[in-house]
């Protein structure tokens, strides 16, 4: 790792700043050892003060690596390993140690979000282990789809799985994402229910593309089915990451999607409501 790279600023104000080619030069070699041992991870940044990732005032790491593509993706510069930060384990633990007493304070915790963590998921268990021994509230925000990475040892250092329902039918699911099947998030899920591991579920609305009623009646169903999910959000689609997709030069499928209505998001509350979920 350059001197420069372990100098690199960790915290961002948001999510939405674009990061790029942070960790380009990490030789091959140490990135293949660091993703087995959990010893070096890579990500976007940290932010402070989060009200919406988890209960409580939240202090967010947010790595790289994803695989799902999704089209409503407001993040894509984590999609790429190397345009993370590398940061060693020890320097990620001593960033929560930093915050460890007002995080207890305000009622608050750590959440590890991407990209997809669990594609760093050595790395994502220990960083949870050092934070449970600091005795903070720990929340995963994943896609589900590399649950069976972690050991139930792991999952049980984890107090809360947000987990990012993409679809419920299979041909709905490769149509959000870049034509991923969801057979493993099932399974995730299944386990962790009977794990009994709190969950909450996350539902992006995106007109033309994800406000579909009976995909959101199937997904609320199958989430009051597994007794363990607390909470369903509905997320309204935005257009804050535009800019990302032009800057990397992608193809961005709904730059002219608008925002839902607050009469479609009302719908959908409706909807999560009506299976017997809390939901807003």
């Amino acid at each position: 790792m350059t001197v420069a790279e372990e100098n690199a600023s960790l915290e961002a104000k948001s999510p939405f700043v674009l990061r790029v080619e942070l960790g380009k030069d990490v030789a091959e070699n140490e990135t293949r050892s660091a993703i087995a041992s959990g010893d070096l991870g890579f990500l976007h940044s940290f932010t402070t003060g989060s009200a919406v990732d988890g209960p409580g005032i939240r202090l967010v790491a947010w790595t790289t690596l994803c695989m799902f593509r999704c089209k409503y993706c407001h993040n894509p510069d984590t999609w790429t390993l190397s345009n993370g930060i590398p940061v060693t384990l020890a320097r990620a633990t001593e960033e929560l140690r930093k915050y460890a007493s007002g995080l207890k304070a305000m009622g608050g915790g750590f959440t590890l979000s991407g990209g997809e963590p669990l594609m760093q998921a050595r790395f994502a268990a220990r960083l949870f282990a050092a934070a449970r021994e600091l005795g903070i509230h720990t929340a995963i925000e994943t896609n589900g789809f590399y649950g069976e990475r972690l050991t139930d040892a792991e999952l049980a250092n984890i107090d809360l799985v947000i987990l990012d329902m993409k679809a419920f039918s299979l041909g709905q699911h490769r149509r959000v994402t870049a034509g991923i099947d969801n057979a493993q998030v099932f399974e995730f899920c299944q386990r962790l229910a009977s794990l009994k591991r709190p969950m909450w579920f996350r539902y992006v609305l995106v007109p033309g593309l994800t406000d579909v009623p009976d995909e959101m009646e199937k997904v609320a169903g199958f989430a009051a089915s597994l007794g363990v999910v607390e909470r369903a959000e509905i997320l309204p689609f935005h257009q804050m990451g535009r800019y990302k997709w032009q800057k990397l030069g992608l193809d961005y499928a709904l730059s002219t999607t608008a925002p839902p209505s607050q009469e479609v998001v009302a719908r959908a509350v409706r909807i999560f409501r009506a299976a017997g979920l809390r939901s807003d």
